[in-house]
This record gives C-alpha cells, sequence and structure tokens, in this order.
C-alpha cells in the first residue's frame, strides 16, 4: 500500500513541475510580447488552456490520495499544499495570459516605461522560478527569499503607478495606452503575489507553519 502512495506522490511532485514549467513559460512569452512583433497570443492561449488541465488533473489526483490512502502527516502537509499551489499557478497563467492579450497596445509606450515593465516582469518570472525551484529542492532558504522579493516587486509597481498617474494627468501621452500599461504592471505585482503564495505553501509542507504575508491575491 505505502509503495503504490510512494509512486503516486511522486507523479504529484512531477505533475507539480510540469505545471510550474508551463507557467514559466506563459511569463517568458509575455516578455517575449513586450520586446518583439511576432504574434504570441495562440501560443499563449494554448498554453493557458494546458494549465487549467493540468489543475484540475493534480486536484483530482490530491482527492484520490487523500480519499484511497491514509496519508501522515507530512505527506498530508504536501497533498493540501499542492492543492494550494495549483490554484495560484493556474492564476500566474491567467495573469500572464492577460498581459499578453493586452501588450499590442502600449508597444508604443516612451522608453522608461517599457524599461520599466521589463524590470517587473524579470522580477517577477524569477520569483515564480524560485518558487517552483524550492519546491523542487524542498528548499525553505530558497522559499524565504521569494517571500522577500515580492517587497521589491510592490515598490516597483508603486513606482510605475505614480509614474503613469502623472503622465496621464499632465496629458503628456495617450491616457488609454497608458491605462493599459498600468493594466499590465498590476498583472506582474499579482503575479508576484501569488509566487509569494506558493512559497509559503512550500515552507508549511516542509515545516508545518504557516507564514502569510496577509495578501489577498
Amino acid at each position: 500500500m505505502r509503495n503504490r502512495f510512494d509512486t503516486q506522490l511522486e507523479l504529484l511532485n512531477k505533475e507539480l513541475i510540469e505545471m510550474g514549467a508551463l507557467c514559466e513559460e506563459l511569463i517568458a512569452l509575455s516578455k517575449r510580447a513586450l520586446d518583439e512583433d511576432d504574434e504570441f497570443l495562440e501560443q499563449a492561449r494554448a498554453k493557458e488552456i494546458e494549465v487549467d488541465r493540468m489543475e484540475s488533473d493534480i486536484e483530482n489526483l490530491c482527492m484520490k490520495l487523500l480519499l484511497k490512502q491514509q496519508p501522515v502527516a507530512r505527506d498530508l502537509r504536501v497533498i493540501s499544499s499542492a492543492l494550494k499551489m495549483i490554484s495560484d499557478m493556474e492564476r500566474i497563467g491567467d495573469q500572464s495570459l492577460d498581459i499578453i492579450e493586452i501588450v499590442e497596445y502600449v508597444k508604443y509606450c516612451d522608453e522608461e516605461s517599457r524599461e520599466r515593465i521589463e524590470i517587473m516582469a524579470n522580477a517577477a518570472g524569477k520569483m515564480v522560478s524560485n518558487s517552483v525551484d524550492a519546491f523542487v529542492r524542498r528548499d525553505k532558504v530558497l522559499a524565504q527569499a521569494v517571500i522577500a522579493a515580492d517587497d521589491r516587486v510592490d515598490e516597483l509597481f508603486d513606482e510605475m503607478k505614480k509614474r503613469l498617474i502623472h503622465i496621464v494627468s499632465t496629458g503628456q501621452a495617450d491616457g488609454e495606452m497608458y491605462i493599459d500599461l498600468l493594466m499590465i504592471a498590476k498583472y506582474y505585482e499579482r503575479i508576484g503575489d501569488h509566487a509569494t503564495n506558493i512559497a509559503e505553501w512550500v515552507l508549511y509542507s516542509i515545516t508545518g507553519a504557516k507564514v502569510s504575508n496577509g495578501k489577498d491575491s
């Protein structure tokens, strides 16, 4: 019985890693969409559909492990954490696609705004990558680093918001385009929040202690 359980836990880990990799690919596409003229929307939609499918598959696997097996405390933490993590991963996929759907409207913004958005994209993308790596390695230090990195992403968003509000309010540029740019910045800020949530659940799965930054994302 335990051998079968361990095999299914191994499958759960593999599926989570694959889902996390898909989220990283979607964020990478959103960054490419900012920089390049190629069309990435259909490719991104296909990946987002795959993220949704994996969320459902992993949820079903977790339910089977909970209902048909007898997980001990540590295993129970891993399974319950996985259920929380896939919800955040699914939102990361959604928000990356949202960025790609509107990025075409901001390609001609000023250079400084583009650079600031790219810095946010890189910071949020690194948080997602590190949160998945922390899960794979069972690395508490890396998970804690992800949580700490969220403050910098929040700062970048606040700086961007103030800058764009000033640009629009003083009539320096097309207001509609800069509102879209602000939305993209907000999506990256939310992606950072979801990466933080994943890191917190990684810590819980390892230690049994729930850490929370108190954010509703």
